[in-house]
């Protein structure tokens, strides 16, 4: 599975930038984004919430199609009380953290400043627990794909996202299922900028 994953990860790093070049001759455009990320593990009772960051780098086939590349490194968890005065969420750390790795096409409706879009995706998901915090979690997770931690996922999605010039604000909803003894559905939420060039 090491073997399997570093030799993913270098065709990526060495086709990339060849790909990005020829989009930019052709004058095609290239996406890149941050955002915040929720999931909901729905397998146990109740409902795990976890919450953390990712990005995302998105290149165009065509105007209606891009390629994706995604990572989210979910670090805390998300707890969410309700009163007879309002409903309250706060956000803690956890042990347990959850690493996202997903690529694949996301097909949107036209270029105008309003675009809605359907994505599928596959790749891993890896759940590690530690004491450490974000940053050296997240290089403890990534070490932990190659031990035989990580599960495979397929992600459909689908969302919308709105453009002021080349900056823009990205909102999508999907299942993140992964394979551990069966399917395993958990929704999955994003938000946050985009820029495109």
């Amino acid at each position: 599975m090491k073997c399997l994953v570093l030799s993913i990860v270098l065709v990526l790093c060495f086709a990339s930038p060849s790909f990005v070049c020829a989009q930019a001759l052709k004058g095609d455009h290239v996406e890149v984004g941050a955002f915040a990320d929720y999931f909901r593990v729905g397998q146990t009772n109740p409902s795990l919430n976890y919450a953390g960051l990712g990005g995302r780098l998105g290149l165009n086939l065509r105007p209606s199609a891009q390629i994706e590349a995604e990572m989210a490194y979910d670090f805390d968890r998300s707890y969410t009380n309700t009163f007879t005065n309002g409903i309250t969420q706060r956000f803690v750390p956890s042990k347990t953290h959850v690493l996202h790795a997903l690529f694949g096409p996301k097909f949107q409706t036209g270029s105008g400043r309003f675009r809605f879009f359907a994505t599928g995706k596959a790749g891993l998901i890896s759940f590690t627990t530690n004491n450490q915090n974000a940053p050296a979690g997240f290089k403890s997770a990534l070490g932990a794909v190659g031990n035989g931690n990580a599960r495979f996922a397929l992600y459909p999605g689908a969302g919308v996202e709105g453009f002021v010039g080349p900056v823009g604000l990205r909102l999508e909803v999907g299942d993140d299922i992964y394979f551990d003894n069966g399917a395993r559905n958990n929704m999955r939420v994003t938000f946050g900028p985009t820029i495109r060039f």
